[in-house]
């Protein structure tokens, strides 16, 4: 399974768009988890998100630590702390670059399993970052949209990404 970077122009626009809902949790979405798990895994990452892998579908996996993977199916973020946090981030799909992100602090957040069953988290910290991290990857959003323009132009810049093609940058 590749993962889609923004160095290649047909990965750039499949990595903008918003991905659909699943509509039927079944083998197929099981196993594309455990493929992205997989993936995840072996490029050092620490979550990944459909769209990375070419699926425009709403799932994301996560694996911090000694933890068990997570699997995210059709998110919603249902609250958010007014409070915000900085995080170092960086992303698979925009390899060797990181930049530091400001996002809510604590979040609530709706899910369903890989069994189809709904759950509910709340949390903070890195999971919070990287769950935030992870949602905007469905709705089209790179992490380097939350920095300046000129720290977007620089990064984007590493990697022959023609400015005029890239949304939100003038």
């Amino acid at each position: 399974m590749d993962i889609y970077t923004i160095g290649f122009e047909e990965q750039l626009r499949i990595l903008r768009r918003v991905a659909a809902p699943i509509k039927n949790i079944n083998g197929d979405v099981v196993q594309l988890a455990e493929e992205m798990i997989n993936a995840m895994v072996k490029g050092n990452g620490i979550g990944l998100a459909g769209p990375q892998v070419g699926q425009l579908q709403r799932i994301f996996t996560i694996k911090i630590g000694e933890d068990d993977p997570m699997v995210f199916i059709n998110p919603e973020i249902t609250a958010t702390s007014a409070e915000l946090s900085s995080y170092e981030e960086g992303c698979l799909s925009i390899p060797g670059q990181y930049a530091d992100v400001e996002r809510s602090a604590e979040i609530q957040l709706q899910a369903w399993n890989t069994r189809g069953r709904p759950f509910t988290i709340e949390t903070s910290g890195l999971l919070a970052t990287v769950i935030q991290h992870e949602l905007d990857h469905l709705n089209g959003i790179l992490f380097i949209d939350h920095l300046s323009e000129r720290k977007k132009r620089n990064i984007l810049g590493k990697f022959d990404v023609e400015i005029s093609n890239y949304p939100g940058v003038e």
